[in-house]
């Protein structure tokens, strides 16, 4: 699969675009503005964007009125293949927000069930009681997802709503030539939907891939052979940041090898979940982080650890956002062109790096040395063996293991002194895309970590 090998990027389009939070029904061709930043996802390393939703809502995206319109705030459907063409062109692919589990208020379908009610053929599309009442007087009651009313509950269990979901699908591939969906609150979908979602994809667009919004639970029930590729990995999401917080290395640590690790009971090994920093949902990386020195080491952990790693559009040059009780307008702003600083060429260092290496994209996870600001953790195939070392401490730390041992390359050191000042040392500068190492270094059981310091180590 294409996607585990790649780096993601997601967008918000509507606050990306600058759009009015309220469909306020004028047509702006807004969308362009994600095709003018195409050279510069393609220089960043980027091998796919995720867009939020994008199709004809009543406010938020997730409301959706029309799965076959772009959401006229944004553009037309003519904008959009413009838009898909140019990012395809920058060898950047694209995957939508598959919003399948409810829609809006102002859904055609369920405007028809309000205007008829017991007459509408497609009062069977929603879960509906007409033996009640709705908050909106609609003369009928109706299930909302988790309580928002102006969310209305699809029935999946409908064949007939299914098929007009994979009609749906089936326009973006032939369209839009799009190359995967981002599942919303996948723990919510029926599973049998997503099982021939899966089918019908992969028929219509051999290597569709197919990545869910999961909060909790088990993973391995909906990302399997039948069901989705991939899912958001919320527990390491949890774990990067408190990790650092809180200054103990082994909330994370114990994660990825619970979930990782070498032992039979690890439950995700040889999966490719989605890992993630910050997304559209939650709390910005460089506003969480109370220590700011931690920002580049959280970036580091997550191009080193198992998993699909995803930026969330701004952060990469270190854009706060702080999550408010009853908005996220502040997560999802507009900006008007890309701000690249020295964090967003230490990501663009890491995205090569790993995209060049078969053991930190594809690896097995095991701990070596582990203490409280310390992490030194292993990536390992066949035919690749790289180790990822992080000090989180203001004190320069000596790391001793045994297995610290043979001659690698360091592909990528952060900082390049051990007064914590400079970019990236530069073993991680790249060519073609390529990371391109020009220190060789021999570890004889012991590693040398400077403060507030990302290193991987490549063994030749």
């Amino acid at each position: 699969m294409w996607a585990y090998n790649e780096t993601f990027y997601q967008i918000y389009p509507i606050g990306f675009c600058g759009a009015p939070v309220h469909n306020d029904g004028v047509t702006e061709h807004r969308i362009l503005k994600i095709g003018e930043w195409a050279g510069y996802l393609q220089e960043l390393g980027i091998g796919s964007v995720i867009l939020n939703p994008i199709f004809e809502s009543d406010n938020h995206g997730y409301d959706t009125r029309d799965f076959m319109k772009i959401d006229c705030r944004l553009g037309t459907n003519e904008d959009f293949k413009t838009v898909c063409k140019e990012l395809h062109d920058h060898d950047v692919k694209i995957m939508l927000d598959g919003v399948f589990n409810h829609v809006g208020r102002g859904f055609w379908a369920f405007k028809d069930v309000q205007e008829k009610k017991w007459d509408s053929p497609y009062k069977d599309w929603f879960c509906i009681n007409f033996d009640g009442n709705s908050g909106y007087n609609d003369g009928f009651w109706y299930e909302g997802w988790e309580g928002h009313y102006e969310l209305v509950k699809l029935n999946l269990q409908n064949p007939a709503v299914t098929d007009y979901l994979l009609r749906c699908v089936k326009m973006w591939i032939e369209e839009f030539d799009i190359d995967g969906l981002r599942l919303d609150v996948a723990y919510s979908l029926d599973h049998n939907f997503m099982k021939r979602l899966r089918s019908y994809c992969e028929e219509l667009k051999p290597g569709f891939a197919l990545i869910g919004e999961v909060l909790f639970g088990d993973y391995n029930l909906i990302v399997n052979d039948e069901m989705l590729h991939s899912c958001t990995n919320y527990e390491c999401y949890k774990g990067i940041y408190s990790s650092f917080n809180s200054m103990n290395m082994f909330e994370i640590a114990h994660s990825l090898n619970r979930q990782y690790g070498p032992e039979q009971w690890c439950i995700y090994r040889g999966k490719h979940l989605m890992t993630f920093v910050d997304n559209h949902d939650v709390s910005r990386l460089a506003t969480i982080l109370t220590n700011k020195n931690h920002i580049p080491l959280a970036y580091g952990l997550l191009f080193g650890m198992p998993g699909i790693p995803c930026l969330y559009y701004g952060s990469e040059w270190g854009e706060e956002g702080a999550k408010a009780p009853d908005n996220d307008y502040a997560l999802r702003p507009c900006f008007e062109e890309p701000k690249p600083n020295e964090l967003t060429d230490l990501i663009r260092m890491m995205i090569a790096v790993r995209h060049a290496s078969d053991a930190l994209c594809n690896g097995s996870y095991r701990n070596v040395v582990l203490t409280n600001h310390q992490l030194v953790f292993e990536r390992r195939t066949a035919n690749d063996r790289m180790l990822v070392a992080i000090n989180a401490s203001d004190s320069e730390y000596t790391a001793d293991h045994h297995e610290l041992q043979g001659t690698f390359e360091k592909a990528l050191s952060y900082p390049c002194n051990a007064e914590g000042e400079g970019k990236a040392a530069d073993a991680g500068e790249t060519e073609n895309g390529h990371a391109q190492t020009k220190e060789t270094v021999t570890l004889q059981g012991q590693i040398s970590m400077p403060p507030y310091s990302v290193q991987y180590f490549r063994q030749l």
